[in-house]
């Protein structure tokens, strides 16, 4: 089979491979689309903290079953997407439901090699049949899980005011999500033309710019109270500090952001306001169940959210391009 590896930072290889031969409970995918995520392009560049190389990237995946355990839910043939989290089932996170936040977790495409290749074997229980959801649409439920995740973990609500900083994919997937649950949502973003997408194709209510005077409209805007949940999405830690003077008096904040570095904040502030803050990490089931619920009901713009794509032979070259800001990226995919 071919896959397409990246054997050190910046360098892709498009390789041959034995397929892989499924263990006990295991079910052999043809991946079909495989999403870009913002991870794969930092382990492209080599600003991964925990990746060894040589590896295989891509967990946003989606493909048909080429083979399955006897007696389960799965047939040849049929089309899934694969929840890339590969958890022990037995530590404390596991055991108390969090199986996101597993000790010992694996997330393919970065502890193990991942779905940018014609096959790749997974535990049954990580494939999940992708209903009426295209495979391009299935390619693109993992991120979108990530936000309703970060959505769930605010406990948002139509009664809530809620501000999204950062609108790249992961924080479009946050207002989607919000939106869904009837929330006002505000997005605040450096970026004119990521803020005008928010509100033309995913239905932001507001929109800030983050530059000095972020803060003061925003009180204008809530008429002095800020936002009862703020999200951040931005990777960014000097952003994740700011977002604290959004937030209302008892109000949530959610991390769905994560940084190799320290972040600190005004204890007065975080006291004053009696802040609930919240991170947010990866995905549960019922997150990615959340995902294929609202594209029933046609609430993902699944069609706007796919700007790019081309095929896995051409991988090594559209990193490249893909990476440039001037490209326009929201969310690329990769044909097998």
């Amino acid at each position: 089979m071919k896959a397409l590896i990246c054997d050190e930072p910046g360098r892709l290889s498009l390789v041959e491979r034995p397929i892989p031969v499924p263990g006990d409970g295991e079910v052999l995918v043809r991946i079909r689309r495989v999403g870009i995520c913002g991870t794969d392009f930092h382990i492209f560049q080599g600003k991964h903290p925990f990746l060894q190389y040589p590896r295989v990237m891509g967990h946003e995946l989606s493909g048909t079953v080429e083979s399955a355990p006897t007696g389960g839910n799965l047939t040849h043939g049929q089309n899934v997407y694969i929840v890339p989290y590969l958890s022990c089932g037995k530590c404390i996170g596991c055991r108390r439901g969090f199986t996101n936040a597993c000790q010992y977790i694996a997330v393919l495409g970065v502890h193990r090699d991942g779905g940018m290749a014609e096959f790749l074997s997974v535990p049954a229980g990580n494939v999940i049949p992708a209903g009426n959801a295209s495979l391009d649409d299935a390619a693109m439920i993992e991120f979108l899980a990530i936000g309703a995740h970060g959505v769930k973990r605010g406990g948002i609500s139509a009664q809530d005011r809620v501000l999204v900083v950062g609108s790249g994919p992961i924080g479009m997937s946050a207002i989607i999500f919000a939106k869904a649950r009837g929330a006002d949502v505000t997005v605040m973003d450096t970026r004119e033309n990521r803020l005008a997408f928010a509100r033309d194709s995913l239905g932001a209510d507001h929109l800030l710019t983050a530059n000095a005077d972020a803060e003061a409209e925003a009180k204008k805007l809530t008429g002095g109270d800020f936002f009862d949940v703020v999200i951040d999405a931005t990777g960014n830690a000097a952003a994740m500090q700011r977002g604290f003077g959004f937030i209302a008096h008892g109000g949530r904040y959610v991390l769905v952001s994560v940084v190799p570095t320290e972040i600190t904040f005004s204890d007065p502030e975080f006291h004053k306001r009696e802040t609930t803050l919240f991170a947010s990490r990866n995905a549960q089931p019922d997150d990615f169940a959340e995902v294929v619920r609202q594209m029933d009901a046609g609430k993902v713009p699944t069609r706007a959210l796919n700007t790019h794509r081309g095929p896995l032979s051409d991988g090594a070259t559209l990193f490249k391009d893909w990476l440039r800001p001037e490209a326009g990226v929201i969310k690329a995919i990769l044909e097998v």
